[in-house]
């Protein structure tokens, strides 16, 4: 199979989607990887070592989606992107359908590509490729939360994280207990802050009380124990994920009002439209945000802080699947894994994905095909 890796062209985005690793293991399978140019140098994988394990390196988008029988990306889809895909590709990226642009679909659908959301595919319960995104994105939030704390500005609250002696810790505020808010929960607790999590879910909330025994505050979510938390918070980390859909907003603005003067407000969920309503998407350079004397940092693309690290535990989760599509072809992958056709988003030039059918008002099918394949 040809596999193409295109440059990430989201503004300030640094990960590339397959680190040399997992591009020498498909080389070595048979099967041709084109690169774009400088696609790996934002994480530190200069051309010369995709070159040395046989990769092709080309040197235009266009190259790399007119020759490529499968496109592997990061980043969800541009409206540019979308028009260089070919008919009947498959494309793999974190693809967020529920967020993006009409003419995206459209063009997914008019193409007949088959479009797989990392987002999306499951196994044994969890999203593994996901998962690996957020651990990064629950470590890097406290980190984030760790600097803007600082007396940098005439409204920071000038606080350690840790505390000290005879002085009270900083009070995190956690907003989900999925993989986001207890790795978050992890690294804030790591730094001596006192910690809050709430989640809907009693059996989420267990797994954070047996993980951590006594040392974090677990409490249901609704909306009187987050209007409480919100209000408490000296940092408020949202990390809320309904799967495919655009994430509903738990916090209003009213509650963010109630927020310290200089507390810091870090919406993990931006990505999928953030879960506070006074969010918006911001970017690495120009990260921050205050509204309501409350700091916002709301990058949907935390991950890229750490490109290097990203790049490894997006090769190392996504590759299996990678791999089995190569080898085995889509129709064969798609029935042997059921968890990885959970991922397709359009086929054939439908939507099979009902949220985002009901989203954009197209036609849904279920992929039936893949059953008789």
């Amino acid at each position: 199979m040809k596999i193409g890796i295109p440059k990430e062209t989201r503004f300030e985005e640094r990960r590339v989607a397959l680190a040399p690793a997992g591009v020498d293991s498909l080389i070595r399978a048979g099967h041709t990887v084109f690169i774009q140019k400088s696609a790996g140098e934002g994480s530190h994988f200069p051309d010369a070592e995709y070159e040395k394990i046989g990769a092709k390196v080309v040197y235009t988008p266009d190259e790399v989606y007119q020759r490529s029988d499968m496109v592997v990306k990061v980043n969800r889809i541009t409206e540019d992107e979308s028009m260089l895909i070919r008919e009947n590709q498959t494309i793999f990226s974190f693809l967020h359908l529920a967020i993006s642009e009409r003419k995206v679909l459209s063009q997914l659908l008019e193409k007949k590509v088959t479009a797989i959301g990392y987002e999306l595919i499951e196994q044994d319960g969890y999203l593994p490729v996901l998962h690996s995104m957020s651990e990064i994105a629950g470590q890097v939030s406290i980190q984030v939360a760790e600097q803007l704390l600082e007396s940098r500005t005439q409204i920071s609250r000038g606080l350690l994280m840790g505390g000290i002696s005879g002085v009270a810790p900083a009070a995190v505020v956690i907003l989900g207990a999925g993989v986001v808010g207890t790795m978050a929960a992890k690294a804030a607790v790591g730094r001596g802050a006192s910690v809050i999590v709430l989640d809907r879910d009693l059996n989420r909330l267990r797994n954070i009380d047996a993980t951590f025994p006594k040392k974090i505050t677990t409490v249901m979510a609704n909306p009187y124990t987050i209007s409480r938390g919100v209000k408490f918070a000296d940092v408020l980390i949202g990390s809320v994920l309904i799967k495919a859909e655009k994430t509903p907003h738990v916090v209003t603005e009213d509650m963010v009002k109630t927020m310290k003067k200089g507390a810091v407000l870090i919406d993990v969920s931006i990505d999928q439209g953030g879960c506070i309503e006074t969010s918006r998407p911001t970017s690495i350079s120009d990260p921050t945000f205050i509204m309501h004397n409350v700091i916002h940092y709301c990058v949907p693309n935390m991950p890229a802080l750490v490109a290097r690290t990203a790049s490894y535990g997006l090769t190392n989760a996504a590759m299996p699947y990678i791999q089995k599509i190569a080898d085995s072809g889509l129709a064969h992958a798609l029935v042997d894994d059921t968890g990885l056709a959970q991922g397709v988003c359009t086929y054939g030039g439908y939507c099979s994905k009902e949220v985002i059918a009901e989203t954009f008002n197209v036609e849904y099918r279920r992929v039936h095909i893949f059953s008789t394949n």
